[in-house]
C-alpha cells in the first residue's frame, strides 16, 4: 500500500531522475482507497468522518478533493457493491439484507396503544440514501428559512443560503420527450438544477397512465398550483425527479456512486465494519476516535483510536450521532450521571428534538381500475413479474425502471382544512411547552420547544408549508398519506443500564395533543379527494378503512392510534442547529457548542424538519458544512 504520506517521496524521486517521456517512472494509478483493516490506517488525518452515509461520504469526497487533505471514513455497516444494494427495479428498504439495517426497536409509544415500532436506519455504505425510495424532493422557500429565523435574519441558514448547494450537489437529466409525454401537466426549469456533481437526478421510462386522474383531482383544488419546477421551493401538485443515472446505468444514484465510486485520490480513505465508541476529549478539544470490528460476534474486538489534526465530523445519524456524543460524555448531566459516564461538556439538548414524519394508513380501493394486465396482485403476481420483465429486457423500460413514484401533492392546511386551520394555529400558540415533553426536561430544551412551537403556529397559518403529502400512483392507489409537520417531540438517549447497546429511541407520538386535530383534518381531506371526488367515481372507489362509518372524532382518534407509523424512515432533530439557550446542539458553522473540533453534519441538525424526503436536504446539508469546515480551516 502507498500511503498519502509517500506521494511526496514518489514524486520527488520521478523529478531527481529527470525521465524522458519515454521513459517515466511508474508510479501506480491511486485510488480513494477501503481499507482491509486497522493495520492499514495512517496514524492520523486531517479529518476523520464518523458515519459512511449520505452526509458522510459526501463530505470526505469534498474535504479530500484537493488531493492532500487526508479524510478517513469510519462505517459500521459493509461496503457492499452497488450492484448488490440496488438497481432501480429492486426498489427499497424491504428488500435489503437485513445486516444492511440496524435492529433497533422503539420505547412503547404511549400514545399509540403503547406499541413498539421497528426504527428502520440504513448500516451500510452510502447509508439511507442506499436504502431509500429515491425520491428526489426538497420542500419549501419557508422550511429553510425557518431553521435561520432561529438565529435572526442575517443567518445563512435559508432557502437563499442552501439552493446554491442543491444546485452544486446534483446532476439534473431532463425527461426524454418519451418519458415526458406520460407524464400530464410536468415542469421544470433547469436552473433549480446543477449538472457538475457525479450524484444523479433522473426520470424514469415509464409512468402508469392512471395517474393523470389523480393529478387532475389535485390541481382542480382551490388554492392547489402547479409550480414551476419541483425544486423551486413551493407547496403544490408536481413531478419530481428520481435518484438514478437515467442515461448510463438506470440505476439508483446515491453518496456511494456519487462521492466515492472512482475516485483517484490516495488521500481519502474508508474503513467499514467499524463501530465507533467514543470520540476522545483532550479537555475542551476533540483529538480522536476510538472504534472496534462491528461485525464481531458478542460486539467484541480489539479498539483502536484514530487521532484527527483539524476536525472530527460526526455524520452517524438522527439515531447514532446523539449516542456517541453521549457515550463521549457530551451531553444532559441527568442522563450522563445515571449511565456513570463522566459529564465532560454539558449539553442538554443532545438527543431531544427528536421528530419525524408520521403517517396514517388509509385504504382505499378502486375496484375499476383496470390500467394493466394482472394488476390486482401488484408485484407479487407470477403474470406481471413475467409481463415487467419482458418489457425491461427488451427496452429497459416499463415499471422496473421506477423505484417508487414520481408525482404527488405536497399542500399546505389552509388548502386542507380552510375552515379549521386559523382554530388549529390558536390552540398551538396557547399552549405551553413544558406540558408535551418529558419531565425533567431542561428550561433550554422547554425554550427551544416554545420557539419551535411559536414557528409552527405560523406555518399552520401559511399556504407554503406542508402538512399534507400524497403520492400518486397509476397501479393502485397508496395505501397511505403522510403528516409532514408533527408538534410532538421525542427522545434518542443512550440505555443507562447498557450505554454502549443500541439507545432509546422514543418517538412519543401524539404527545402533544393538536396532532390528533391536525391528523383528523388530513384524514376528512384525504378521504373528501379520493373516495368523494366526482372525477375519480368512474373507478368504484370504496374506503375499506376505517370505512365511511368513521366520522366522530373519537372515532377517529382510536383508527389514529391503531394505524398510525410513527416514522416514515425520516428521523431528525436530535443535535439541532439551534442557539444554545434555545437547547441547540451546534452552532451555525455546525460546530458542537462548547467543544472545538467537532462538527455534526446529518439530518439530526434540522430543528424542524422539512416537508419533503429527507434525502436531498441531507445531500444540501452536507454540501454547505463541507464549505464551512474548509473557510474555517482557511
Amino acid at each position: 500500500m502507498i500511503l498519502p504520506s509517500q506521494l511526496g517521496f514518489l514524486a520527488t524521486l520521478a523529478a531527481l531522475l529527470n525521465c524522458s517521456p519515454a521513459a517515466t517512472l511508474h508510479v501506480p494509478t491511486i485510488y480513494a482507497r477501503a481499507l482491509d483493516g486497522p493495520e492499514a490506517l495512517s496514524e492520523s488525518y486531517d479529518y476523520v468522518i464518523i458515519g459512511g452515509g449520505t452526509a458522510g461520504l459526501t463530505v470526505g469526497d469534498r474535504l479530500s478533493e484537493d488531493g492532500k487533505t487526508t479524510v478517513l471514513v469510519i462505517e459500521n455497516g459493509e461496503l457492499a457493491h452497488s450492484d448488490e444494494i440496488n438497481n432501480v427495479r429492486d426498489r427499497v428498504t424491504w428488500n435489503a439484507e437485513p445486516w444492511w439495517l440496524y435492529n433497533i426497536t422503539s420505547a412503547p409509544n404511549t400514545e399509540l396503544e403503547n406499541r413498539e415500532s421497528a426504527v428502520i436506519i440504513a448500516s451500510v455504505t452510502g447509508g439511507g440514501s442506499a436504502l431509500n425510495g429515491m425520491q428526489c424532493v426538497r420542500g419549501t422557500t419557508d422550511d429553510y428559512d425557518r431553521w435561520g429565523s432561529f438565529f435572526g435574519g442575517s443567518s445563512t441558514w435559508s432557502w437563499d443560503g442552501v439552493l446554491p448547494y442543491f444546485i452544486k450537489g446534483l446532476h439534473f437529466q431532463p425527461p426524454p420527450k418519451e418519458a415526458a409525454d406520460q407524464m400530464p401537466g410536468i415542469k421544470y426549469d433547469e436552473s433549480y438544477w446543477g449538472n457538475t456533481s457525479r450524484l444523479y437526478a433522473g426520470w424514469p421510462s415509464f409512468q402508469w397512465p392512471g395517474i393523470k386522474y389523480q393529478f387532475e383531482v389535485f390541481t382542480k383544488l382551490p388554492g392547489v398550483g402547479v409550480p414551476e419546477d419541483s425544486g423551486a421551493g413551493q407547496t403544490g401538485v408536481y413531478w419530481y425527479p428520481t435518484y438514478m443515472d437515467a442515461e448510463g446505468s438506470i440505476n439508483r444514484s446515491y453518496s456511494r456512486t456519487g462521492h466515492w465510486d472512482g475516485l483517484n485520490r490516495a488521500n481519502y480513505h474508508l474503513i467499514t465494519e467499524s463501530k465507533v465508541t467514543q470520540i476522545e476529549l483532550d479537555g475542551n478539544k476533540a483529538t480522536g476516535v476510538v472504534f472496534r470490528p462491528s461485525q464481531v460476534d458478542g460486539g467484541e474486538g480489539e479498539f483502536t483510536t484514530v487521532k484527527a489534526n483539524k476536525e472530527i465530523i460526526l455524520c452517524a445519524g438522527t439515531i447514532h450521532s446523539p449516542q456517541l456524543l453521549q457515550l463521549s460524555g457530551i451531553g444532559p448531566r441527568k442522563l450522563l450521571e445515571s449511565a456513570r459516564i463522566e459529564t465532560k461538556i454539558e449539553l442538554p439538548g443532545v438527543g431531544q428534538n427528536f421528530h419525524d414524519h408520521t403517517t396514517l394508513h388509509f385504504e382505499i380501493q378502486f375496484r375499476n381500475y383496470s390500467i394493466r394486465p394482472n394488476r390486482r396482485d401488484d408485484f407479487e403476481d407470477p403474470d406481471f413479474i413475467t409481463w415487467a420483465d419482458n418489457l425491461w429486457a427488451a427496452n429497459r423500460t416499463g415499471p422496473w425502471s421506477r423505484a417508487l413514484w414520481n408525482t404527488g401533492a405536497w399542500l399546505g392546511l389552509p388548502v386542507v382544512a380552510p375552515e379549521a386551520y386559523e382554530s388549529i394555529a390558536a390552540k398551538v400558540d396557547a399552549q405551553n411547552a413544558a406540558d408535551y415533553l418529558p419531565t425533567g426536561s431542561d428550561p433550554t430544551v422547554i425554550a427551544g420547544y416554545q420557539a419551535r412551537l411559536v414557528s409552527l403556529a405560523e406555518a399552520i397559518r401559511r399556504s407554503n408549508n406542508v402538512f399534507y403529502s400524497h403520492y400518486f400512483s397509476g397501479d393502485e392507489p397508496v395505501n397511505y398519506f403522510t403528516y409532514e409537520h408533527p408538534l410532538s417531540l421525542g427522545t434518542v438517549n443512550i440505555n443507562v443500564s447498557a450505554p454502549e447497546s443500541e439507545p432509546i429511541v422514543d418517538y412519543r407520538t401524539y404527545s402533544n395533543p393538536v396532532d390528533f386535530d391536525i391528523m383528523l383534518e388530513l384524514a376528512r381531506f384525504h378521504r373528501r379527494i379520493n373516495v368523494e371526488s366526482p372525477l375519480l367515481a368512474q373507478f368504484d372507489p370504496v374506503e375499506t378503512s376505517p370505512g365511511l362509518n368513521v366520522t366522530a372524532r373519537e372515532d377517529w382518534v382510536a383508527y389514529m392510534r391503531r394505524n398510525t407509523e410513527p416514522s416514515s424512515m425520516h428521523p431528525t432533530g436530535t443535535c439541532a442547529m439551534m442557539p444554545l439557550e434555545l437547547g441547540g446542539v451546534v452552532d451555525e458553522q455546525l460546530r458542537v457548542y462548547g467543544v472545538e473540533g467537532l462538527r455534526v453534519v446529518d439530518a439530526s441538525v434540522m430543528s424542524v424538519i422539512v416537508g419533503a424526503n429527507l434525502a436531498g436536504t441531507v445531500f444540501a446539508i452536507a454540501e454547505k458544512g463541507a464549505d464551512l469546515i474548509k473557510n474555517g480551516a482557511e
